[in-house]
């Protein structure tokens, strides 16, 4: 680990104040002490934000807000959370360890970096650490790599299952910077790889995550999380999907679709969303809007099972779920 100035700001004005182009927030550290003590990150200077004015989660006629400094924990077992938007706390609570999720905040759960091994290991080149050295995933390693969203110079997964979870729902995330504050769907706030892998996301150099605000909906309480992984706990997804539904009776009136462990971001389907609704929710209809859930996909030499799995993971969820009342 590299030396570093480290402060704790007393306000969010503060904070903002403080941070500049080398500065990295600390809230739980789960992610960025890791990195930092692999020297694939290293900040001159960190900011300890626990302190700041962040937490809490309320409703009203706008959805349910939820600070960037909850801890993972308290949100997937909050009452609001668990009776009307059950695809978090699912996907919460299959993130990690118990005690990782009392440590981890759910703006540092979006921010997290990925989990590619060329990404972790600066013996390796990697575009994503070091613009312009190369992609060893490519002929490499890449059981676990993307078939969607990727690139010649990445092909990195997402880790985040929270972010799937809410890029299906329409989420709204809340940022501030010494500048301005402004707020934009979930979903644009990550940027795809193409040339600039190391551009992962829109924040402007100091800008702060503040907090996250899911819209409310007749779908969000049938909603649902599944995740397929090698073991059943402390792993990342091959593959996964959040999936919510309102039904008439047995007819799909609204679907909301994403899924992750296959994308360089969380993966909305819009096609298969548009496959879904009006029509009957049976397993031949979700295997019929399934198909769609590949639709770009490319894969590498080993991760060729993935589009499959993908679609039998998001028809599994679909017939879970239709099938609760």
């Amino acid at each position: 680990m590299r030396a570093y100035t480290f402060s704790r700001p007393q306000s969010v004005r503060d904070a903002l104040a403080s941070a500049g182009e080398d500065t990295a927030y600390l809230a739980g550290g789960t992610t960025l002490v890791d990195l930092m003590k692999l020297n694939v990150m290293a900040p001159a200077h960190v900011l300890d934000i626990n302190r700041l004015p962040l937490r809490g989660i309320r409703r009203d006629r706008n959805g349910v807000h939820i600070g960037a400094l909850e801890p993972m924990s308290d949100v997937a077992a909050h009452r609001i959370v668990r009776e009307s938007y059950p695809v978090i706390a699912q996907a919460l609570e299959l993130s990690a360890s118990g005690q990782l999720r009392n440590m981890a905040s759910i703006g540092g759960n979006l921010l997290q970096r990925t989990r590619c091994g060329y990404f972790r290991d600066i013996s390796t080149p990697c575009n994503k650490r070091e613009p312009g050295s190369g992609c060893p995933a490519l002929n490499g390693v890449n059981r676990g790599h993307a078939v969607l969203g990727a690139s010649d110079a990445c092909v990195a997964t997402h880790p985040s299952d929270l972010a799937v979870a809410l890029v299906a729902l329409g989420t709204q995330v809340h940022l501030a910077s010494a500048q301005a504050a402004r707020t934009l769907p979930l979903d644009n706030f990550y940027e795809l790889p193409g040339t600039t892998p190391h551009i992962e996301n829109v924040l402007r150099p100091g800008e702060l995550i503040t907090g996250i605000t899911v819209p409310p909906g007749p779908w969000a309480k049938r909603s649902l999380y599944l995740k397929i992984r090698d073991r059943q706990s402390y792993e990342f997804a091959l593959a996964s999907a959040a999936v919510a539904l309102e039904l008439d009776g047995r007819t799909i009136k609204q679907a909301r679709v994403a899924v992750g462990g296959v994308a360089t971001k969380p993966w909305r389907l819009p096609a298969v969303e548009r496959a879904l609704v009006g029509r009957r929710a049976t397993e031949e209809t979700f295997e019929a809007a399934a198909r769609h859930a590949t639709d770009g996909a490319r894969t590498l030499a080993y991760n060729k099972f993935k589009p499959a799995l993908l679609r039998r993971t998001l028809v599994r969820a679909l017939v879970e779920l239709s099938e609760r009342r």
